[in-house]
């Protein structure tokens, strides 16, 4: 049976400290681009496969980081996560993965379990959180970060979603609208959907407006619940000429039911929606909507988690910019 390759074996191929090389496999990112192509290629020349446990138990590390996010069937929460995980494979960390269906309890749960499994560090999604959860990761004596949103309470890399809505409503203003209508998805254990729609009825209020009650309505974040949305503000006394979706999936279901019902858009009404889902730029007409940088907040997240674990000081407050992205979806309203 061959005999397996150790790290003072790479150490001494490569002619460092084994110090250096343990560096160089757990923390790259820390260290030249040449001393990493030196030691990979030695690596895989020799076959060498670091001992996990040996490793956990010297560095009293796990090299996994846990992230529990409300669904795993949204594109939004998958293109950030995706980064996040990217980025933390080339830093040799492992992302654990869960969801909990905006169910308090069952993120309650999965959070304790990836403590118990010595996660080194967390990321959790938004501010709504039970007061438990909260207890359980202030009193955790590892790094927690909150992405999506942000509190005081923790580190926190997000948006500001009242700003994001502003953005919507003040494209529809300037185009002349005065009767709005919103798609929002479910409030409930949901801050961004609740920042949003308290965002929207700011700028309303701002212009000398109103969002009637019958021209709000929640629904669950998918096509489905865009075109339920539509057919139920269309029904109102004085149905809207511009409506404002919480993601672009709500905003993509209301122009498909819109084409269905005959509503031409955008010359009777206007759809505008909020991500820029790939979907946004691919359908006819294209969606206007705001663009969120979620690439990039999976990134950050990774770096600031990172640094965190290795003691470092990480910013409190980190608020994304983001952008109105116009397409053909949004116009001045009919005479």
């Amino acid at each position: 049976m061959k005999q397996k390759s150790t790290l003072k074996d790479v150490a001494r191929m490569v002619g460092m400290s084994t110090a250096t090389v343990s560096r160089v496999l757990s923390r790259p990112d820390l260290v030249r681009p040449s001393t990493r192509e030196m030691v990979s290629k030695i690596v895989a020349q020799l076959d060498y496969q670091p001992d996990v446990a040996a490793r956990t138990l010297a560095s009293k590390r796990s090299y996994t980081v846990g992230c529990v996010i409300p669904t795993l069937d949204h594109a939004i929460f998958a293109r950030s996560t995706q980064a996040l995980q990217t980025a933390l494979t080339k830093a040799n960390y492992q992302l654990i993965i869960a969801s909990h269906e905006y169910d308090p309890d069952i993120e309650f749960g999965a959070v304790k379990l990836l403590q118990q499994r010595g996660i080194d560090g967390l990321v959790l999604v938004g501010t709504d959180h039970s007061p438990k959860l909260w207890k359980q990761v202030l009193e955790w004596d590892k790094p927690t970060i909150l992405t999506w949103s942000c509190d005081p309470r923790l580190s926190s890399i997000g948006f500001d979603n009242e700003a994001v809505a502003k953005t919507a409503v003040a494209h529809l203003l300037k185009l002349g609208h005065t009767q709005f209508g919103v798609i929002s998805g479910t409030t409930k254990h949901n801050d961004r959907a609740r920042s949003r729609i308290v965002g929207i009825r700011k700028t309303l209020t701002e212009a000398g407006l109103y969002l009637d009650k019958d021209c709000l309505t929640e629904q669950v974040f998918n096509l489905n619940g865009g075109r339920d949305g539509l057919q139920e503000l269309m029904k109102a006394k004085k149905p809207p000429t511009a409506i404002i979706c919480g993601n672009d999936l709500l905003a993509t279901g209301a122009l498909l039911e819109a084409q269905r019902m005959g509503i031409q858009v955008p010359r009777d009404l206007s759809i505008c929606g909020i991500d820029d889902h790939d979907l946004a730029e691919a359908i006819i007409p294209g969606l206007t909507t705001v663009r969120l940088p979620t690439q990039d907040l999976g990134r950050m997240t990774s770096n600031s988690i990172l640094s965190a674990i290795a003691g470092e000081s990480i910013a409190s407050q980190t608020l994304l910019p983001f952008q109105l992205i116009e397409r053909g979806s949004t116009a001045a309203p009919p005479k």
